[in-house]
């Protein structure tokens, strides 16, 4: 099996006077540059969020080390009296504009609150960096013109946390993962589904796709992949009820396929957000079509899998708390 660079294990955020929380990151090959962003904290209550802190990595692939440089705070990315929370980034590698999407809470508003009266108060807001993230634009609160229909009808909602992902369709389209806490009775509790932010014009203008079905389905990240003849989206999710939600999109997640539990990817009690991403397999993982590698070590206390097979062309890796699984591409909707 090939052999791949382990990096030396770094701190990037840590302060005497504040808290980190809520990580994200964000690799630019093109520059060799690890993007690193976390919501800035009094505390670790998420009603004590301040704003979202950064650090740039510069990546030598000859000596596998990474130069950081010292911590800053995006100070661009708040609204007037609101924390920021929820660092979710995308990259568009044709015009070569950073996005770094949040949340804006107005106050120490919190999320039981919004979820106990019904009234949602969070504000969907981007700023942009030409220059991978040196300097940033002025912060664009979009949320009127991208879910304004659907804003009345949610609790609350938020993007990721984690990072977003450009397709490799024909418009090139960027997405971001994101979920709302529905209001589907008013005598009922609000009930939340995935779903994507889209753009097609480089991020220019965003639109809802429609949201994944059937399981309740909270933070969620996705993964592209090329199967059975064709790109699919893959979207795996946080839940309440014992194991992760996956659903996935055979249109850049503007619809999903009601979503499905993934019994071997365990959650907590309540649940923990995970992350995962999609890589081509190792060049000497050769296996038939029904066979696969399996791995199974662990490391400060948590479990990892690791599963390659020639199904499809990429592997998934998810990682959470609780537990990490590599995960070959499904076929026919199904984890191998």
């Amino acid at each position: 099996m090939a052999s791949f660079p382990v990096l030396k294990q770094e701190t990037l955020f840590r302060n005497g006077t504040w808290s980190y929380r809520i990580p994200a990151l964000l690799y630019l090959p093109r520059f060799s540059i690890i993007l690193a962003f976390a919501e800035e904290r009094d505390d670790v209550v998420d009603e004590h969020a301040k704003l979202i802190a950064m650090r740039r990595g510069m990546y030598d692939p000859t000596t596998h080390h990474v130069q950081w440089s010292s911590m800053e705070t995006i100070v661009n990315a708040q609204l007037k009296d609101h924390r920021s929370m929820n660092p979710c980034p995308v990259y568009d590698e044709v015009s070569g504009k950073l996005i770094l999407f949040f949340i804006a809470v107005p106050g120490k508003i919190s999320e039981q609150h919004q979820l106990r009266t019904k009234i949602n108060l969070v504000r969907l807001c981007y700023i942009t960096s030409m220059d991978q993230g040196r300097t940033w634009s002025a912060v664009q609160d979009i949320t009127e013109g991208t879910i304004s229909s659907e804003y009345k009808n949610w609790a609350t909602f938020a993007v990721g946390p984690g990072h977003g992902l450009q397709l490799l369709n024909e418009a090139r389209s960027l997405v971001i993962p994101a979920y709302a806490y529905r209001i589907l009775h008013p005598k009922q509790h609000p009930t939340p589904h995935a779903f994507c932010f889209i753009s097609s014009d480089h991020g220019t203008t965003w639109e809802m796709g429609n949201f994944v079905g059937k399981e309740s389905a909270v933070e969620c990240q996705v993964a592209e992949v090329h199967t059975c003849g064709r790109r699919v989206l893959y979207c795996n999710a946080r839940s309440s009820t014992g194991a992760r939600i996956q659903a996935v999109s055979y249109n850049h997640g503007v619809d999903f396929e009601g979503g499905q539990r993934v019994e071997m990817l365990v959650e907590p009690p309540f649940g923990c957000h995970g992350s995962i991403t999609a890589f081509p397999p190792p060049r000497d993982a050769r296996c038939q079509d029904s066979c696969g590698i399996h791995l199974k070590t662990t490391f400060a206390g948590a479990s990892f899998h690791c599963h390659f097979s020639s199904f499809g062309k990429k592997v998934f890796v998810f990682c959470a708390p609780s537990v990490c699984h590599w995960l070959v591409p499904f076929v026919d909707y199904k984890i191998y």
